[in-house]
């Protein structure tokens, strides 16, 4: 390890490190069978992935031992974007992958899973118990009439149940799907409506925060709004028995049944996540089995340099890509952590307990908890046997400079060689941008570099590339993972308009980023007015919808801001009807209504009258200037004033951010 210094870097891997690396092996091993450069390190890898994609793809099927049952007849059909088309002809199971350790009789009887919950008990699951379960299940799937493409939804927590439930669909090449159970029933059938789910999983309620969360109706009122339910699967977590009419968990689960797995093409839908725009219902974003396959093994067996060695934990819930991205761990052969429950119960520390009593190698968690343990003064490096952990990684928000220094100093203070790996990406393709790699320094503030495979650039305005400036994410080359389409857009217009309206053929995500001279990434934060809280990206409608359904409220807006020290503030602005006073009452009601319909992620930190809401001369909120205007940009630089229908509405925020910043 190195100390830091502007010119240096916070860390530096070592030379035994950077030679045990998968991703080194990898460039060896493909410098003589397909010709990646052998000199160069890192730079001249990633630069031969995005200059010889279908090579490089084909190189990561092979080394990770892909099985395709029938052959490709190419890696790229067509790489237009979107509608790229990759590994025409082949067929696969994404669930054969992520489970064929438990063939391996030296591994069967060691834990595929690790499930901790709020009491922190561990509670293992073998690959071979896992693998039994999901054979169980999905045979109990196929009698129900569960077919390739049907949609299976899972209202769950994160508990072993869940993944057996998504590997077990995936088997029977369902459709999967998931919410967390802190969502709302508006939050859930906004979500699953549009996909028409034939089974839903689900549990009597969960735990979180030391107390008890009965769901039983939110359950009742899901499946009488579900009305494609075949059937509803009971897991008692409290304890209950199942509702009249649902199926009993223990009984579709307990026969020692050899798991079959639907061999399904290539691009074959795998799941449906949800990522919110502006307006109107969540986006329903497919993705496949092979390219999710792909782009996992790549980004977890090289960029996280995942083995089965290695103990993976990162906390996060059904709700976001990350349990999705959590559970392919699987694939490397690598013991996933599971934790259900709060990540400040039953204190700040509890995430850092749990990554010393599973012995996590590898431990995930959000920039805004990085930031929350150095302001209440926590010292997991002292306080906890963290000597497991190699990496720290972090994702949800860019993590701030003190946030690197202060994990660096947390373990070098303890004599530890902490790599921090920093990444960004989105639940539009499950997977990262940028991040994480093994063999590279860490400089305070950046990601280390773009992933492999992926052309990541930034761009002005006019579709220039920019170094060292502040641009537009794009992608110019597509990813395996990237959305196969949205559901219920049959045109594909909305998939289009979501990242493709700026620069065609480009994937622009919504980010500022900026690609620095020595080939790191530096994330600004969204440049769109996407909500993206706890890592969990929303849209404003859906608090809209909540909140405008009480009297007293005739219009609002919210905005979400990043702030410089990690911090996420996250603003309600509220125009009241004639009559009404926000008190006390008032603001408690709101904040009720939105954690009653949505979740309580979706809670405003502040509520805030103001005059009125400022439109666009077509009717719509004006979002993005706001947020701008909050971030401290001139008003004649964060909106066009011909587009507004009264430009005096904008002083107000433009007036609120200097109080802000005073």
């Amino acid at each position: 390890m190195t100390a830091a210094t502007p010119d240096a870097p916070l860390w530096q891997p070592s030379p035994d490190r950077i030679e045990a690396a998968a991703v080194t092996r990898f460039q060896n091993w493909a410098a003589t069978r397909y010709g990646a450069p052998a000199d160069g390190g890192y730079a001249a890898l990633h630069r031969w992935s995005v200059d010889e994609l279908d090579t490089f793809w084909q190189a990561v099927a092979e080394w990770f031992d892909i099985r395709f049952s029938t052959p490709y007849e190419s890696v790229l059909g067509d790489r237009a974007m979107p509608g790229a088309t990759w590994f025409p002809g082949a067929t696969l199971n994404y669930a054969e992958h992520a489970l064929r350790t438990a063939a391996d009789p030296a591994r069967a009887d060691t834990p595929a899973l690790l499930y901790v919950d709020e009491t922190h008990t561990q509670v293992p699951v073998s690959w071979a118990e896992l693998r039994r379960q999901v054979g169980a299940l999905a045979a109990e799937l196929r009698a129900l009439g569960v077919t390739p493409g049907d949609r299976v939804s899972g209202y769950l927590p994160n508990i072993p149940q869940a993944v057996v439930a998504f590997l077990a669909t995936a088997a029977v090449g369902g459709v999967w799907t998931s919410c967390a159970p802190d969502f709302g029933a508006r939050s859930v059938l906004d979500r699953f409506q549009q996909i028409e789910p034939v089974v839903l999983f689900t549990v009597d309620g969960y735990r979180y925060g030391g107390k008890e969360h009965d769901r039983t109706e939110t359950v009742a009122e899901l499946r009488r709004e579900l009305p494609t339910l075949r059937a509803v699967v009971h897991i008692p977590l409290l304890g209950t028995d199942a509702p009249e009419g649902a199926l009993a968990w223990a009984a579709l689960t307990s026969a020692d049944t050899e798991p079959v797995f639907e061999q399904v093409p290539f691009d074959h839908p795998l799941w449906v996540l949800y990522s919110s725009g502006t307006t109107g219902l969540p986006k329903a974003i497919v993705q496949s089995q092979g390219g999710i396959l792909l782009e996992h093994f790549k980004q977890l067996g090289l960029h996280c340099d995942l083995g089965p060695e290695d103990r993976f934990f990162w906390y996060t819930s059904t709700g976001w890509m990350m349990w999705n991205f959590l559970v392919s761990g699987l694939l490397t052969g690598t013991t996933v952590v599971l934790y259900d429950g709060s990540p400040g119960y039953p204190d700040v520390s509890a995430q850092w307990r749990v990554a010393e009593q599973t012995g996590a190698t590898l431990y995930g968690t959000s920039a805004a908890y990085v930031m929350a343990c150095r302001k209440a003064d926590i010292h997991p490096g002292r306080d906890f046997d963290l000597s497991r952990v190699q990496c720290v990684a972090t994702t949800g928000s860019p993590l701030p400079p003190d946030g690197f220094r202060w994990l660096h100093d947390e373990f070098a203070n303890r004599g530890a060689d902490l790599w921090i790996a920093s990444v960004s990406g989105g639940t539009d393709v499950c997977s990262c941008f940028a991040g994480a790699v093994p063999t590279l320094p860490v400089h305070i503030g950046e990601l280390q570099a773009p992933c492999l495979g992926t052309d990541l650039q930034s761009w002005d305005p006019a579709g220039k590339p920019l170094i060292d400036e502040v641009g537009e994410l794009v992608v110019t080359n597509p990813l395996p993972s990237m959305p196969i389409r949205f559901w219920n857009d049959p045109d594909g217009s909305r998939y289009h308009d979501s990242y493709f309206d700026m620069y065609a053929g480009v994937w622009r995500h919504g980010d500022w980023i900026t690609i620095t001279d020595h080939g790191s990434v530096i994330i600004h934060g969204r440049s769109d007015s996407t909500l993206n809280r706890q890592g969990v990206r929303m849209g404003s409608a859906d608090i809209y919808e909540a909140v405008e359904r009480l009297p007293e409220i005739r219009e609002s807006l919210v905005i979400g801001l990043e702030e410089p020290d990690g911090g996420y503030w996250m603003p309600l602005f509220v125009h009241l009807t004639e009559g009404a006073t926000l008190d006390d009452d008032l603001r408690a009601a709101i904040k009720q209504t939105i954690r009653d319909n949505l979740s309580p992620r979706h809670v405003p930190d502040e509520v805030i009258e103001v005059p009125a809401i400022p439109h666009t001369l077509t009717g719509k909120r004006i979002e993005v200037p706001v947020k701008r205007l909050l971030q401290g940009t001139e008003l004649a630089k964060a909106v066009n004033p011909g587009s507004v229908d009264n430009l005096d509405l904008l002083h107000f925020y433009a007036d609120l951010a200097a109080k802000r910043r005073a």
